[in-house]
């Protein structure tokens, strides 16, 4: 957690100079600014409400950019350099326990389960076990992150102990494909469509679904400081009903119809993969559809960070989240006005 601090501080500093907040524009809307902490078909439904214009109908443009870390994204939520963050619930609980004045809060959950897929150099898919990675080189994630931390609670559920577990931290999250491709480690953990290009390119072999293994976890929200909130309220509650719009959509609609919908989103990706990618993360029950989280939940996830040696103290579920957001939210689209 040191390294945690260590990392949002410097960082901190270097966004200070950025806006405050995000503003009205000519065209009436008013622009979110997110930071995500990668880009992903794992977060179709947020690239949906875009092009479906579901945030243009509540009056909000969302500006996208990428963290490439939780803890890069909470940086920027801290700066002010954004007003919204997408990444992590760990990284509020980091920040919780580093007696912040204006404790980021967890408004809304996209995603339930982990939404990354192991890839290794070998044709293994059909014989693969997890007990296989006993003592292989591992390539899965900053430390203290969640990515990385589920894939050590699966290998922990399977009997591994420390001297079996070999993760290289030397990669940062946002190169360690470039860096498996390269040659480094053994197994990698890739989102989609990463993960189905670069088997269709012959580069790698899907083997499991890590969301699959590791079960139930809320693996990634959008999170505000709640003095934002407070002075936002109804942009929130727009937000908020455009993405459980796009879930549904997402859930329900036919893979091609989806997949043309995020193609300038992934504009290098092809319409097959992008509906190869929207099937898998379907198949493993992805995301949260009344974007609520579930106490239940968030306490399996403080037992993950736990189990990895990375939690010095347990947070209390109300110290960080605040589903009564969401569930105006699904309410005012039950009964809209």
């Amino acid at each position: 957690m040191k390294k945690i601090f260590a990392t949002l501080g410097a960082a901190l500093f270097a966004l200070l100079p950025l806006a405050a907040c995000g503003g009205g524009n000519s065209d009436g809307l008013v622009t979110l600014r997110i930071n995500e902490v990668t880009h992903s078909v794992f977060y179709a439904p947020m690239y949906l409400a875009d092009a479906l214009g579901y945030f243009e109908e509540e009056g909000i443009k969302i500006q996208l950019t990428n963290g490439g870390g939780a803890d890069a994204v909470m940086t920027a939520v801290l700066s002010g350099g954004a007003d919204i963050g997408f990444c992590g619930p760990e990284a509020a609980i980091y920040v919780k326990l580093g007696d912040a004045k204006d404790v980021p809060t967890v408004f809304g959950q996209l995603t339930q389960r982990d939404g990354s897929f192991l890839v290794s150099r070998k044709d293994e898919a059909a014989t693969f076990k997890w007990e296989d990675l006993k003592g292989k080189e591992i390539l899965a994630g900053r430390q203290g992150g969640v990515p990385c931390m589920t894939f050590e609670y699966i290998l922990r559920e399977h009997g591994f102990t420390d001297d079996d577990i070999n993760f290289n931290f030397d990669v940062s999250f946002n190169n360690m494909t470039a860096a498996f491709l390269s040659g480094t480690a053994e197994y990698c953990t890739m989102f989609e469509p990463v993960a189905s290009e670069n088997e269709a390119a012959g580069n790698c072999h899907i083997v499991a679904a890590v969301g699959e293994a590791g079960g139930e976890v809320p693996y990634t929200c959008y999170i505000a400081k709640q003095s934002w909130l407070d002075k936002h309220e109804d942009v929130v509650n727009g937000f908020l009903r455009a993405m459980l719009r796009a879930i549904e959509f997402a859930e329900t609609q036919e893979y091609s119809v989806i997949a043309e919908k995020l193609e300038k989103q992934f504009p290098s990706t092809s319409h097959d993969l992008l509906m190869t990618s929207i099937e898998s993360y379907r198949k493993i029950d992805a995301w949260d559809d009344d974007m609520a989280m579930s106490e239940a939940a968030f306490e399996r996830l403080q037992n993950i960070i736990e189990s990895a040696g990375e939690l010095t103290a347990r947070v209390k579920f109300a110290d960080i989240v605040d589903n009564g957001y969401a569930k105006k939210a699904l309410a005012s689209l039950s009964s809209p006005e």
